[in-house]
C-alpha cells in the first residue's frame, strides 16, 4: 500500500485542469499575443481562467497578475513593492517564519539598504500581535505575513494585523503569502484590507509552474521582469497558457462543496494526531485544533533523526517531509522550529505528514501503523 501525504509539497494535478492543458498544448496552442484566431482563443482561455480565480476571492479579474508560481508571486510582491515605494520611506516588517520565498526578498532588501524587521512568534508560531504594533512606525512601507505556516500550520491573525496596520501605518502595504491558506480558507483580500497576496497552483491540484499574485486596484508595484510588456507590463514574457488555464480549473474546483471537503481534512487531522501522540516520545508542534490549518501536522519524535524516518516510511511506501520541500531536498535546520522554541534535539528529529480532500482514513491508519512499528526499531540502534 502507499500513503501519499506530503500535500503541502505538492498536490495530484486534478483530471480536468490536465485534460484542459494537453488540449491547449496540443490543438488550441496560439500565442496569446498573436493578432489571428489561435492567439485570441489562448488569450480567451487567459481571461476566463482570471475569472474563475477572481471569483474565489470576490475581486475584479483585473486585479490578477499570473506568475510562474508562489517564489515568483513573493518576489514580485516584496521587491516590486519596495522598490516602488521608497520615497515613502524603507522600512519593512516580516516574521521569523516566513519562507525562504519571502525571507530571501527581505535579505536581498536589506543589502539594498532598506531596514527589516523580523517579528518573533509564540510556542504555537502566531505572530505577536503587540510586537508587530511596536515595529510599525512611519518609515513603514510594507508588511509581509504568511497566512498559514507550511511546516507547522500555524494560521496568523492578518484581518487583526491590518486593523493595526492601518491605524499606526496606513500608508504601508499589506502582502500576504497564501500559498498554504488558498484553497484550505475563505479568503476576501478586500475585506480585510490585504493590498497584495500570493498563491501557488501546485499547493491546491493545479499545475506546478503556475501561480498567481493579486494586486488590489491601484497599489503601486514595479515590475521584477521586464520584457514584451504582457500583463499591462507588471509581468512581461509570454504567458504560460495551458498552466494558466489548469490553474483557473484547479481555483474554482477549490472552493467546491468547500465545507465537506475541509469537515473532511480535519476529521483526518483529529485522528492522527489522537493516535501519533498515543506513541512514545512523539510529540505534535503547533496548534491542534480548527485554529490551525486543516491539512498540516508537525510530528517530533524523540531519538530518531527526521531524515532516518522520512525514508523508513518511503520503504513502506509513506511519503512525507522534512522540514519545507521548497528550499532544498536535503533537510536543514527549521527557521520555524527554532522560532517556536522547539527543543535544540527534537530540531532535526521533526517530519511533517499533510493532507488533502483526496486523503483517505486507511492511508492515515496505514501511516500511523508504520510509524508503531518504525519508532520503537529505530530507538535500539541509538548510542546511548
Amino acid at each position: 500500500m502507499e500513503a501519499y501525504l506530503d500535500n503541502a509539497a505538492t498536490t495530484k494535478c486534478g483530471r480536468r485542469a490536465a485534460e484542459l492543458m494537453i488540449k491547449l498544448l496540443t490543438e488550441d496552442y496560439g500565442n496569446p499575443s498573436s493578432m489571428h484566431t489561435m492567439g485570441g482563443k489562448a488569450e480567451a482561455c487567459i481571461k476566463e481562467a482570471g475569472k474563475k480565480i477572481a471569483k474565489t476571492l470576490k475581486v475584479s479579474e483585473k486585479e490578477i497578475v499570473f506568475t510562474s508560481g508562489g517564489t515568483e508571486a513573493n518576489n514580485l510582491a516584496i521587491l516590486g513593492a519596495a522598490d516602488a515605494n521608497r520615497r515613502a520611506g524603507n522600512h519593512i516588517i516580516t516574521t521569523a517564519i516566513e519562507h525562504a520565498s519571502v525571507s530571501g526578498p527581505m535579505q536581498r532588501l536589506e543589502e539594498m539598504g532598506f531596514r527589516v524587521t523580523y517579528l518573533p512568534v509564540d510556542e504555537f508560531g502566531v505572530l505577536k500581535m503587540d510586537a508587530l504594533e511596536d515595529a510599525l512606525d512611519e518609515e513603514t512601507i510594507l508588511v509581509s505575513l504568511m497566512e498559514v505556516n507550511n511546516e507547522i500550520g500555524s494560521i496568523q491573525p492578518i484581518a487583526q494585523a491590518a486593523e493595526r496596520i492601518r491605524e499606526k501605518a496606513k500608508d504601508a502595504l499589506l502582502h500576504v503569502d497564501a500559498i498554504q491558506s488558498y484553497g484550505k480558507r475563505a479568503i476576501y483580500p478586500k475585506r480585510i484590507g490585504v493590498d497584495l497576496m500570493s498563491v501557488s497552483g501546485h499547493k491546491i491540484h493545479g499545475p506546478k509552474g503556475s501561480g498567481f499574485l493579486y494586486i488590489k486596484e491601484k497599489t503601486k508595484i514595479k515590475p521584477v521582469l521586464f520584457g514584451g510588456g504582457q500583463q499591462k507590463g507588471i509581468r512581461s514574457g509570454t504567458e504560460n497558457v495551458p498552466a494558466i488555464a489548469g490553474l483557473g480549473v484547479a481555483a474554482s474546483e477549490a472552493y467546491e462543496n468547500f465545507e465537506e471537503k475541509i469537515n473532511h481534512i480535519y476529521d483526518l487531522k483529529r485522528q492522527f494526531i489522537q493516535e501519533v501522540t498515543k506513541i512514545d516520545g512523539v510529540s505534535v508542534n503547533g496548534k491542534t485544533g480548527r485554529d490551525s490549518a486543516p491539512h498540516i501536522v508537525s510530528v517530533s519524535v524523540a531519538d530518531v533523526k527526521s531524515e532516518v524516518l522520512l525514508h523508513s516510511l518511503e520503504e513502506k511506501g509513506v511519503y512525507v517531509s522534512a522540514g519545507s520541500a521548497c528550499s532544498s531536498n536535503k533537510p536543514s535546520v527549521s527557521r520555524t522550529l527554532k522560532a517556536i522554541g522547539l527543543r535544540q534535539d527534537l530540531l532535526d528529529a521533526t517530519v511533517r505528514f499533510s493532507f488533502c480532500e483526496q486523503t483517505t482514513e486507511e492511508e492515515v491508519f496505514y501511516a500511523l501503523e508504520c510509524l508503531k512499528e518504525i519508532i520503537p526499531f529505530r530507538r535500539k540502534f541509538i548510542r546511548r
